[in-house]
């Protein structure tokens, strides 16, 4: 039996990011979202979506470019630490030992110790209340080479065990289920 509930944001789990932003390193900051995804995929596009109030939201909005940052269960504590920290306040770089390395295309930096790195450059902001989300082109991924396949040059992500987040908690994945398509596959 289903019993009515209140109206929220109830599509979980979503994966834990850390996104950075900024120009250059006096302004640097990593702020936690969850409130992501893809868009488009030709184009790639992903977007973002950030309080208003949030230091980094002003950063985005001046320079229209950050990173997304996928995060590991490794990263647990430096995740959640850089999600309730404000960037006015401390250098989160520092604070958590991060390390703040050049990208590609945007002037936004990668962070070092996350698997996956995707850049991106904001095409539209789309305010929405209390959140403004920021649609953006992907302009460059980088990858940890370790965790690309050599055989098919896939990259495997569930290596590196990646975070999620779901109704306010941390979790990890679980068991492998089936791949794409699996369902209609036929059996050899």
């Amino acid at each position: 039996m289903k019993i009515p509930f209140k109206p929220g944001t109830m599509i979980y789990p979503l994966p834990a990011v850390m996104v950075s932003c900024g120009d250059c390193a006096e302004n640097y900051n990593i702020l936690t979202v969850a409130w992501t995804g893809t868009i488009c995929s030709d184009p790639p596009m992903c977007y973002i979506s950030v309080r208003k109030k949030r230091h980094s939201h002003a950063l985005i909005m001046k320079n229209k470019e950050f990173v997304i940052n996928l995060t590991t269960e490794e990263l647990a504590t430096v995740t959640d630490w850089c999600g309730v920290k404000s960037g006015r306040d401390v250098n989160k770089f520092k604070e958590m030992r991060l390390h703040p390395e050049p990208a590609q295309i945007v002037k936004a930096p990668l962070i070092k110790e996350s698997p996956l790195n995707i850049e991106c450059r904001v095409v539209e902001v789309k305010e929405l209340g209390s959140h403004d989300m920021f649609i953006a082109e992907v302009v460059a991924v980088n990858a940890e080479e370790n965790l690309i396949d050599k055989g098919t040059g896939a990259f495997q992500l569930n290596y590196a065990r990646p975070l999620a987040y779901s109704h306010g908690r941390y979790f990890g994945l679980g068991t492998n289920i089936g791949g794409f398509g699996f369902s209609v596959k036929k059996k050899k």
